[in-house]
């Protein structure tokens, strides 16, 4: 229907109708959207064509978001479990006394020790829920803390800090001036790139061929992005051992650019001695790359006028994660590309975090390390990997009550089963949520969450990750349906019934003594509990884009992002010669020479071949797919979609499997059926399974759907996890193919 027409129906029928500017909360390029309004319901998601980045572009998961609002499934009511196992509608005082009450009783004999939390994905595009998770877990002292971070990009945040010793601090690809792309494990034309905020990403990759520049796809499968552009098709996990052989062939050809390295960075010389042995000959068994190609790929990176290197979620899922994200860097600064026009660069944030966290000692690394394998913390979080040895080892500081919001880790986490199993073993299990899913269907009380239009929002943390840095501010497009209530509103209303009030530290601490200072200088703090849009606001008008409250003529405050309610650039490009101001390290260095990276690379070994298992499973991004929560929608599920293992056809001939058949894929740690899809976009010996199928929730059409987990594959053994960051090992697993007769 056009817009005049829809004008003139609502004339007639007396309809209120109103179209909402906002923006995309699914994925990272933060796409703009319209929302139409019809008597406080949303009827239509368009693109907004006046949006300064994504001019009219939206994928179909965003335009599609309106029937996960108006979805009949949605959990509208807060519900507990009676007696006899099933769900029951309560109102929200119940709940939530009733929580509070059984929360004391196990404080008072188990300690706080005994609360944790896992937060999942949607949760960093709510400002109000990150500020209130943290300030609960920084008032309350929370121990138990998980994210999906530990199966996305924790080995990032470890990387930064070991370079930069700045965890948040993350280069992103400079797409509008560079001349060559070296891209690994991502695919961006389906994924909308990760780690970096670009709208119409396609038009920004096609942009640099179009002026006479490259870009290199390394990935074990002729992906969507890679058919586009040059493929490089690796075998699977052998990215470390790439990036390596890179480096050493830079060193021993000396292309290095030495200028760059005398004035950016230290331990070069331990760097090139660890990487010595790394030749492309003796890493060809691992990769599977021709050498004469990566010494070709070498010489072509440091030749180039401007290069950016990028690794994403398929070098994050490896058994050497940390390690990857920390050479795709020093592959940057050793060719004179990182810091550079064109090269790896470092966004302003919005907000000053990465100075906040230096000063004031949070969003760090390894300040404190988990009571099951004693890994270290990453941003306050341990792996959700070992969150199921958590609740059944006893002892001292184990986890009895467990909270989960926008998160649902037995779809998520390797070998989900076991915390299936473990969850009836908590004392206490509440979830915040839009459905009942695959985690939270056992719970003790599952509570309404707002969809992301039912609120307000700032993309605070994307800021510093777009190549063209820009910002929008959207108020909530529709109010909250049923009994809805946004995840920071129930985080207080809870952390309030065990007497913690979010962001109360004490003075000691320098963050306590931070908020003291603040309360002191703004009224406001001092005379009323904070409410997210006070911080935010207060954080933006003091951060480095801010209007310092009038100070900055042409700075920002939320009530100017109110009055652009498309967005604002802040930016043409991302400004370059800031690494010295970005490096917390001693003397502003970049540190390329670091214990734990230097052991790593002197013990790296390929994992032991074993007949049994001959090929490798690696995962695969889907349009129509996020995760594990968009399965429930209709117009993304249409055209019989199913779930299917991609496989190339020798391997699938040697198994003695046709396309279209069922298949069994089998590894040391569990066993799947799928369908079987041939396929020549995979290398031999490589088989992509999609993530986050095979629903047991709350969700018809995702139940319908059918599928398999394929973490079921994974292991959450302590010696799978990776050490420096706990990862998940999600990718490269070694796994046998059978037909299901």
């Amino acid at each position: 229907m056009c817009c005049s027409s829809l004008w003139i129906r609502c004339c007639l029928e007396g309809v209120s109708t109103r179209e909402v500017p906002t923006y995309c909360r699914i994925c990272e390029p933060l796409c703009g959207l319209i929302a139409t309004v019809e008597d406080g319901k949303l009827v239509r998601l368009r693109a907004d064509k006046d949006h300064p980045l994504s001019r009219g572009n939206a994928c179909p998961k965003g335009i599609a978001f309106t029937e996960i609002q108006n979805d009949p499934d949605r959990v509208l009511y807060p519900l507990r479990r009676t007696a006899s196992g099933e769900l029951q509608r309560v109102s929200w005082d119940t709940a939530l006394d009733e929580i509070g009450e059984r929360l004391r009783g196990l404080i008072a004999e188990h300690g706080i020790e005994s609360l944790g939390w896992y937060f999942g994905n949607p949760s960093s595009f709510s400002y109000s829920h990150t500020l209130w998770m943290v300030g609960f877990q920084l008032a309350a002292g929370l121990k138990h803390v998980y994210s999906a971070g530990s199966q996305d990009i924790n080995n990032r945040f470890v990387a930064s800090d070991l370079l930069y010793g700045s965890a948040t601090s993350v280069p992103v690809p400079d797409l509008d001036r560079t001349d060559f792309l070296l891209m690994l494990g991502a695919n961006p034309l389906v994924s909308h790139g990760s780690a970096m905020s670009v709208p119409r990403v396609r038009d920004k990759l096609t942009g640099i061929t179009k002026r006479g520049g490259r870009v290199v796809v390394v990935d074990p499968r002729n992906t969507e992005t890679a058919k586009l552009f040059e493929h490089v098709g690796i075998r699977p996990d052998g990215d470390a051992w790439l990036l390596a052989a890179l480096l050493q062939v830079l060193f021993e050809e000396d292309l290095q650019d030495a200028q760059a390295l005398r004035r950016q960075a230290s331990g070069v010389r331990e760097l090139r001695s660890a990487v010595a042995r790394f030749t492309p000959e003796v890493t060809a068994e691992i990769t599977g790359l021709d050498p004469d190609l990566v010494r070709t790929l070498a010489r072509d990176l440091a030749r180039a006028d401007s290069a950016a290197v990028y690794g994403r979620t398929g070098t994050c899922l490896g058994r050497h994660a940390t390690l990857v994200a920390f050479l795709v860097d020093a592959l940057a600064l050793v060719t004179g590309n990182l810091d550079k026009p064109g090269g790896s660069v470092f966004g302003k944030e919005l907000v000053a975090v990465s100075e906040l966290s230096a000063r004031l000692g949070f969003a760090g690394y390894a300040r404190n390390h988990s009571r099951v394998g004693g890994f270290p913390d990453v941003l306050g979080t341990f792996p959700a990997a070992i969150m199921a040895k958590e609740i059944t080892t006893p002892g001292p500081g184990r986890l009895r009550a467990l909270f989960t919001s926008a998160g649902n880790p037995v779809s998520s986490v390797p070998n989900g089963r076991e915390l299936a199993a473990a969850l009836p073993e908590l004392d206490l299990f509440v979830s915040i949520d839009l459905y009942v899913n695959d985690t939270n269907r056992i719970a003790d009380y599952i509570l309404p969450a707002t969809t992301f239009l039912e609120r307000d929002d700032i993309p605070l943390p994307f800021a510093a990750l777009s190549p063209t840095p820009y910002t929008q501010y959207t108020e909530r497009v529709v109010e909250p349906y049923g009994e809805a209530r946004e995840e920071w509103q129930i985080i207080d209303a809870i952390a309030t019934r065990i007497g913690v009030q979010p962001f109360a530290v004490g003075p000691a601490r320098p963050v306590g003594r931070l908020l003291s200072t603040l309360r002191r200088r703004v009224p406001a703090l001092a005379s009323a509990r904070p409410t997210p849009t006070l911080l935010a606001d207060l954080a933006l008008r003091t951060g480095p884009y801010g209007d310092r409250f009038g100070l900055r003529r042409n700075g920002i405050s939320l009530s100017k992002l109110r009055r652009h309610p498309h967005g604002i650039v802040l930016s043409e490009a991302i400004a370059t010669g800031v690494l010295r101001n970005v490096v917390r390290h001693k003397g502003n260095r970049v540190n390329l020479a670091p214990d734990e990276i230097i052991t790593e690379l002197r013990t790296l070994t390929a994992r032991p071949a074993d007949p049994t298992y001959p090929l490798r499973v690696i995962g695969l991004r889907e349009l129509k797919s996020h995760n594990s929560w968009m399965h429930n929608v209709e117009p993304l599920m249409r055209g019989n979609r199913e779930h299917a293992a991609r496989i190339n056809p020798k391997d699938a001939a040697v198994a003695g499997i046709s396309d279209g058949d069922r298949c069994r894929v089998t590894s040391t740690h569990g066993s799947i059926e799928v369908t079987a899809r041939l396929t020549d976009d995979l290398i031999a010996g490589t088989i992509a399974v999609p993530h986050g199928w095979g629903h047991q929730g709350g969700w018809q059409r995702a139940n319908a759907a059918g599928g398999a987990n394929v973490n079921d594959l994974m292991s959450t053994d302590l010696a799978d996890v990776e050490r420096l960051a706990g990862m998940s090992n999600l990718n490269g697993i070694p796994v046998r193919l059978d037909p299901v007769r």
